[in-house]
Parts: C-alpha cells; structure tokens; sequence
C-alpha cells in the first residue's frame, strides 16, 4: 500500500514536470522561436500560452520590436582623399525568426552582419564624395544616406538573413586630431577670402548706386533750373504785357507811377541829392506840375 502510494506521487510529480516542460509562453514584443534538435521548426508570434514537445524541443526568444545599432566610429578617406572619422547608427528589425536562427543564431550575429555591411557601403559611398560635400547637411548628406539605406538593404535581402533595414543614417562626420588644425585654417582663409569678396562686391555696386543717384539729381537739378528760367521768363513776358496795356491806357499816370516808385528807392537811405528846381523830377517831388 505504502508502494502504491509512493508510486502515485511520482507519477504525479512526473506529469507535472512533463506539462511544464510542454508549455511556453510568448510575451508582447517578442517571438517564441521553436527548436527541435537545435533546429528551428517553427514560430510563435502572437502573445499567450503555447506548447512544444517535452525534452525534444526547446525554445529561444527574439526581439519583435525595431533595434537600434550604433556602428563603432571608423575611419575613410574621401574623394579627396582627407581621412575622416564615421559614425553612423542603424534601425533594423527582425522579419524572419527562423531564417534568422538558421543564418546568424543571435543578435549579435545579425548585428555583426550589419555592421559589416554597413561599413562596405559607407566606405564605398564616401569615397566617390568630397569632403564638402559630407559635411553639407542640406545637399549631399541626405542623398548619402538614402544611397547607403538602398546599399545595406539590398546587402542583406540577398544574402536573406531575415533581417529589415529601416534607415541608416550618418550620425556624425569629424577630422582625425592630427588634421583638424590644418583645415580649420584653410576654412578660416577660405571664409575670409568669401567676406572679402562680398565687401568688394558691396563696394562696387554702393559706387554704382552713388554714381546713378549723383547722375539722376544732377539731370533733375539741370531740368529745374531749366524750368524755372523758362517761369521767369514768361512771367516777365507776361508783366511786360501788362505794363504796356496799362502804359497805353494812360501814360501821363504811368509816368508818374514810375516817377514815385522810384522816389521809394531814392529816398530809401535819405540820401542828399542835387538836381535842378526846375526839372520835372523836381516839381514832381515839390507836388508841382512837371
């Protein structure tokens, strides 16, 4: 009885081992990659419990979710041959668990095909550019980067590790040490031979707008005095015709008109003046008849 006792217990504890080691459960943002002999059979990608073969089959997790991989900085030369210092990340994720395993076992071995690839491209990309145009950011750069996303993308679809690309980008682009002192100087020497064009430019073109303005108030100043001779003129013209119409209706009046205006001017500043008693000027002045 005893035995029989033993007997149920162990058969128990037997089952419970063997349903444990039967189930599995696949959590959000992973896959549940089935192996049976070390040989993936299978997938399980959806969240919840699940079952395998006990001691037969086992299981191993991958990352559902995109990935970020930061290349170490390595250095290339440019078209121009300067040496320079890259760095660049890439966002990657895994499409197919099972070829994955089959290719590259793990993470590490997926990112280590990554990096390769990744180099290849940035290396052979870089070296047809100059290096003006790397450190431009709103010219060469962004194409550079869609070139070397298109490049790694088609590496590794070919070769069908069961990877996605989703970007590769260049994060950052530096002179080695040794380097960077020399073409700070040259770019110093290539700004100052920028700003002392444009102050030339400036210069000549402020001569240029000085001389028209010159010009044009010159021509206007000309015309100006040009109309106003002809005013002066024909308002002459016109008083003269006035006077000789009034002239005409009466010259005796006119006579002495004229003769006391230029008493006005005469007399202004009291001056001693000797003339005969008996010319007209003088009786005039007397209040005699001239």
């Amino acid at each position: 009885m005893k035995t029989k006792h033993w007997t149920i217990i162990a058969s128990a504890v037997l089952l419970l081992i063997i349903a444990a080691g039967s189930m599995f459960i696949v959590r959000e943002g992973e896959y549940k990659v089935v192996l049976r002999f070390g040989e993936a059979i299978r997938t399980e990608k959806s969240p919840g419990l699940n079952f395998k073969l006990p001691f037969i089959e086992n299981t191993t997790s991958l990352p559902k979710y995109q990935m970020t991989f930061e290349s170490n900085p390595g250095q290339i030369l440019t078209k121009d041959k300067k040496p320079i210092i890259v760095d660049n990340y890439t966002i990657w994720r895994i499409v197919d668990p099972e070829k994955f395993i089959k290719t590259v076992h793990n993470v590490s071995g997926g990112t280590q095909r990554i990096d390769e690839a990744v180099y290849n491209s940035v290396r052979r990309k870089l070296s047809e550019v100059e290096y003006d145009g790397i450190i431009s950011e709103n010219t060469a750069r962004g194409n550079i980067n869609d070139e070397i996303t298109k490049d790694v993308v088609g590496a590794l679809t070919r070769d069908d590790y069961g990877i996605e690309i989703v970007d590769v980008r260049i994060k950052r682009t530096d002179l080695p040490e040794g380097n960077k002192q020399s073409v700070y100087n040259r770019m110093i020497s290539d700004r100052q031979s920028i700003a002392a064009r444009y102050l030339s430019e400036g210069d000549e073109e402020s001569r240029k707008m000085t001389s028209k303005a010159d010009r044009t108030a010159s021509e206007l100043m000309s015309q100006a005095q040009a109309d106003a001779k002809k005013i002066v003129a024909e308002g002459e013209k016109e008083a003269a015709i006035i006077y000789n119409k009034a002239y005409g209706k009466d010259p005796q009046f006119y006579n002495l008109y004229r003769t006391l205006e230029s008493y006005i001017v005469t007399m202004k500043n009291e001056p001693v003046i000797m003339m005969p008693i008996d010319s007209p000027y003088a009786k005039v002045l007397l209040g005699q008849q001239p």
